[in-house]
């Protein structure tokens, strides 16, 4: 070891020392690279759920749009999501 100490360019000993503070600061400090990486994965993942939601929420207005514009579409929705009934009528509720 010491042979490879005395025979290091100066240079070399600088590159090594600069290298592990750089090293030590990176990952020592609270705001570290970890936390970054983190963060980005954290950031993707948002915004992957924003889209989603952004697409069911276009879904949800294109069906609130069909019901109001649509009486027949208004009445099947009606009948089948609460049950409901023209007066006379017989329900028949199944469990799936």
């Amino acid at each position: 070891m010491k042979t490879i100490k005395n025979n290091m360019h100066p240079f070399a000993r600088f590159v090594i020392v600069a290298t592990s503070i750089a090293v030590l600061f990176l990952f020592l400090k609270k705001d570290n690279i970890i936390t970054w990486i983190r963060t980005g994965f954290d950031i993707a993942e948002q915004k992957r759920r924003i889209e989603f939601l952004e697409r069911r929420n276009a879904e949800l207005e294109d069906k609130i749009r069909t019901l109001a514009e649509d009486k027949d579409s208004l009445e099947t929705f009606a009948r089948e999501n609460y049950f409901f009934a023209e007066p006379g009528e017989d329900v028949f509720i199944l469990d799936e």
